[in-house]
């Protein structure tokens, strides 16, 4: 699988998961989200930045939808988020459909926890 954005081929795996980390910026996360069929708004944002530092910054973690649930209620103090609210969002399973869009590995757990 390929993605092509701004007149790059980029390769992916078969499940699309960008080959190499070094390829994702904001332009690629459109790309992805809009293969996946999502439009990103701030507030998918917030959940891919907080998984690629989490990537990046802390030895490769991929946090899970319970580790999301709770950094984006301290992110977003002022209403209810539960998880109805990522999976609205990330209908295909918040950590790894964000993950995907956020140009990280593909995550092997199974479950959302």
């Amino acid at each position: 699988m390929t993605y092509e954005v701004n007149g790059k081929t980029l390769e992916a795996t078969e499940n699309g998961y960008l080959a190499n980390l070094d390829d994702w910026d904001k332009d690629v996360a459109q790309a992805i989200a809009a293969a996946e069929g999502l439009t990103l708004t701030q507030d998918h944002w917030d959940v891919i930045d907080y998984l690629r530092d989490a990537y990046v910054n802390h030895n490769g973690e991929q946090p899970n939808n319970r580790a999301i649930l709770k950094a984006m209620q301290d992110k977003w103090p002022d209403r209810k988020v539960d998880n109805k609210t990522l999976f609205d969002l990330f209908p295909g399973n918040p950590s790894k459909q964000a993950g995907k869009i956020a140009g990280l590995p593909e995550s092997m757990r199974k479950g959302g926890y």
